[in-house]
């Protein structure tokens, strides 16, 4: 039997999404040691809804959310960023990376010479540098905001927004994420703002990616956790096969992003006295 692909595929229930996510908070933390957490928080849906389960988890005095804007930083997302600290009650910096940004590139005289991926990707490595620096010295973990839709398809920095310790929201989709932001009473501005990495100057995520989150997800479930063919997912979505054999190579791709480093197996040999 065929599975249908709609929205109604994604539908979660929501009051049970939280308190799964807000039990992993609570038991990772305890397993860990630690008194608390710190995050990232980039006026986006993402980052908004992991603080929002962190304080339902925690409350907000074990909650620190580091706002770390860089020189290409747009200033609507930095007032976003601390109205959700503030609506929250959670304790929060904003640390300006623009002069680690100098640096970097005072060092390394090629920099911004290379593609702009690679240039891009230094700005989320020197954040996770800054939010690793925070939780060793206050003993907490740090939370990452990475949603599954980018994580199966790596879109996301390896070593930079990737370098997290947990991932509440790793098992959801964009489009559910929106989901429980709204049933959590995240503001509709910041639910709806138009995603971005913030890697350049006019960066967007869908741009960069190729295709609309709503199709992403559905491409995604249907190749995932339906285990359908990329003809059929096409057929019923009624998209080009390209497109969702395109998804499937940005998640094969990008495997080694989700596996630790690969190690080099020797042959040991006794020596003999």
């Amino acid at each position: 039997m065929v599975s249908e692909l709609t929205k109604e595929s994604l539908r979660l229930d929501l009051a049970v999404a939280k308190a799964e996510i807000v039990k992993f908070i609570r038991t990772t933390l305890k397993k860990a040691g630690k008194v608390g957490v710190v995050l990232g928080l980039s006026g986006g849906v993402d980052s908004s809804t992991v603080a929002a389960l962190c304080v339902s988890a925690l409350e907000a005095k074990n909650v620190m959310g580091l706002i770390m804007p860089s020189s290409i930083t747009r200033s609507e997302d930095v007032e976003d960023a601390k109205f959700i600290a503030k609506m929250l009650g959670i304790e929060h910096e904003i640390i300006k990376i623009t002069p680690l940004e100098e640096a970097f590139s005072n060092l390394c005289h090629h920099y911004g010479q290379t593609d702009r991926i690679a240039t891009g990707n230094v700005t989320p490595r020197v954040r996770m540098t800054i939010l690793y620096y925070h939780a060793n010295s206050l003993n907490r973990l740090v939370v990452g905001t990475g949603n599954k839709s980018e994580l199966v398809i790596g879109y996301y920095t390896k070593y930079g927004d990737g370098g997290v310790d947990i991932l509440p929201i790793g098992d959801l989709y964009k489009t559910q994420v929106r989901k429980l932001a709204e049933y959590l009473g995240i503001p509709k501005s910041i639910i709806h703002k138009v995603p971005t990495a913030g890697l350049w100057a006019g960066q967007t995520d869908e741009d960069e990616i190729g295709v609309k989150y709503d199709v992403l997800d559905l491409i995604l479930h249907g190749l995932m956790e339906l285990r359908m063919k990329p003809m059929e997912i096409a057929r019923q979505l009624e998209i080009p096969v390209d497109t969702v054999n395109r998804v499937l190579a940005m998640m094969q791709r990008s495997e080694h992003k989700r596996q630790p480093p690969p190690i080099a197996k020797i042959s040991w040999k006794k020596v003999g006295r």
